[in-house]
């Protein structure tokens, strides 16, 4: 997914590619716009820096020289410096903050629609918990919600806290060399050198030591930055996991088995966390002893010359005040290497996570669906499981109006992988498949959002599709009577009802939406045999009803009675192309 340790190169690319498609976007005019006054900002921000500069010299040389009247001149001017700013460094904030939230909110949407386009969703997940792979990017949900912010909040103050450092180096790095003069050092066998602009020589020694030093003790957060957003995420998603299956854990008496695994995860969490802060103890020891040498470090170099008489006190505090802004230009590194390991982490994490979203997107090779009025065909059929071992291969189906399929075999034939198949979303399938478009799926476990019992029922649709005459009657034929008066109840459908009333809740949404052409996965499985055969018998008036055919999968025999024809899996013999074949009939 990700090089293991990418270059400086790489990572720039990376960075790059991820933030270009927002200014090329269809708001590349507001984010250009916001991106330049941003940039204009801050080199005002940089010469107002400079006025100040040379405002020290002169207040302090009037301070020195006990000249009144230039004091209150200097006492007014720095007023006016202050003030303009201070405007400039508000501005800067609240359009720097406004590029972050509009950046953010583009990238979110962009996403998102990714994300859910081309069921890239269900096969990024198939592909990380079905194949086993560690290669796939974990936890969608952070890498979108909290990724994504990080991302464009470090990019634009990072990126802009470069600019700044660059500009203020340019800016700083000629006064202080024309301040500083030279420095004339005796040489042993006599003689002597003399080092023009001594002063920046000595800022730039200074902060080359401090941030190769830096860098080698804070390399390590890179690592623990990104291994620790990984281990937080996974920590909330077993949490979340063990809320969706709070039933069953509960009936199991499971919590003695969960609190372990809860345990464990968490000390993964605190321990890298603990790391983390220790390496963070370490950078904040040497910073900060950096930041409070720098403070007297220019007093002293500058020290023998003001002595001597060389220069006055406004030199000496304006040379002590550009070495300042040059010291904390080329100590940027310094200041900020660990916002600068969590940019990296986000980076290479979100990185992974568009090299995912790109290997999902678009057409399956060897794999066809089509829009097909009439009928249910699949033609040169060929379904694998994940590892690679093939299923079903060559394989022709047909269904046709007035058809209902009943689809049996062994456990592990792979009748839920033709399902999925049928349905367009397996991603280990050859072949051509075409649907009427008025066709709809009952998986084995339906999802229900959370809300109002109407919208659960209609979903995907807007509930306001329906009358509330309609949504009753669909409940009592799904036998649901005692819901029908629940419409506007808020819950948690999918944990709120029990397997069976579940079950019934998908065949009620089939019953309000009345397709022609349906698909179920062991849709009863929970009911009573008289339930089932209640719900069976309304399915298959429902769709002949609209002129179409319904194909079950499902293990009870009692079902046949409601099916006219049927598709066997039967086992292929030893050494065949395919484990099993499917015998019509």
């Amino acid at each position: 997914m990700t090089d293991a340790k990418p270059s400086l190169a790489t990572t720039l690319r990376r960075i790059g590619a991820l933030a270009a498609p927002y200014f090329r976007s269809e708001e590349k005019w507001q984010a250009r716009g916001l991106l330049a006054a941003i940039v204009l900002l801050n080199l005002g921000a940089v010469y107002m820096l400079v006025q100040i500069n040379e405002w020290y010299r002169v207040f302090y040389d009037a301070l020195q020289n006990r000249d009144q009247v230039v004091f209150w001149q200097q006492i007014g001017r720095f007023c006016w410096l202050a003030l303009i700013y201070i405007v400039v460094m508000v501005y800067k904030f609240y359009l720097t903050q406004l590029l972050q939230l509009r950046w953010r909110v583009w990238m979110t949407d962009h996403y998102v629609g990714r994300w859910l386009a081309d069921k890239a969703f269900y096969r990024l997940e198939l592909a990380r918990y079905t194949a086993g792979s560690d290669d796939l990017p974990d936890n969608p949900d952070q890498r979108i919600q909290e990724d994504l912010n990080l991302f464009t909040t470090y990019t634009v103050t990072l990126s802009m806290g470069i600019l700044n450092a660059a500009v203020t180096l340019v800016s700083f790095v000629g006064i202080l060399w024309t301040l500083s003069g030279s420095l004339t050092v005796p040489l042993p066998g006599g003689g002597t050198w003399e080092i023009a602009g001594y002063m920046v020589w000595a800022a730039v020694l200074y902060c080359v030591a401090g941030s190769a030093i830096a860098h080698w003790i804070g390399k390590p957060q890179v690592r623990l930055n990104f291994q620790q957003q990984m281990l937080e995420a996974n920590f909330r998603h077993y949490m979340i996991r063990i809320r969706e299956y709070s039933e069953a854990i509960a009936l199991d008496g499971g919590e003695r088995a969960e609190r372990p695994q809860l345990d464990l995860r968490f000390t993964e969490v605190m321990n890298n966390y603990l790391r983390l802060i220790r390496n963070q103890k370490s950078l904040t020891w040497f910073s900060s002893f950096f930041g409070q040498a720098a403070i007297i470090f220019p007093l002293i170099v500058a020290a023998p010359r003001y002595f001597s008489g060389a220069i006055q006190l406004g030199q000496l505090m304006q040379i002590n005040s550009a070495f300042g802004r040059v010291q904390e230009s080329l100590s940027w590194l310094v200041d900020n290497y660990m916002s600068l390991a969590v940019w990296k982490a986000t980076t290479d994490r979100l990185s992974g996570f568009e090299h995912s979203l790109a290997a999902q997107s678009g057409r399956r090779e060897g794999f066809e669906t089509a829009t097909a009025p009439g009928a249910i065909d699949a033609s040169g059929i060929a379904i694998d499981l994940p590892g690679g071992r093939r299923l079903l291969d060559r394989t022709t189906l047909h269904v046709a109006p007035g058809d209902t399929v009943l689809v049996h075999g062994p456990s592990g034939s792979g009748k839920s992988s033709l399902f999925r198949t049928l349905a367009g979303i397996w991603p280990h399938a050859r072949g051509r498949v075409a649907l009427p478009a008025d066709t709809m799926f009952i998986p084995q476990q339906p999802y229900f959002p959370d809300g109002r019992l109407r919208d659960a029922l209609a979903y995907p649709e807007p509930a306001g599709q329906y009358g509330d005459e309609a949504l009753r009657q669909a409940l009592e034929d799904a036998l649901l009577p005692h819901l029908a008066d629940q419409l506007d109840r808020e819950d948690a459908w999918g944990q709120k009802l029990s397997g069976g009333e579940r079950q019934r809740l998908a065949v009620a949404r089939v019953l309000l939406k009345r397709p022609a052409w349906l698909l179920a996965d062991e849709a009863t499985s929970a009911l009573d045999e008289e339930a089932e055969a209640t719900i069976y018998q309304r399915l298959v008036e429902a769709v002949r009803r609209a002129g179409g055919g319904l194909v079950s999968i499902a293990h009870r025999r009692t079902l046949g009675a409601h099916h006219q024809r049927r598709w066997t899996l039967r086992p292929e013999p030893e050494g065949s192309a395919a484990a099993y074949r499917v015998e019509v009939s």
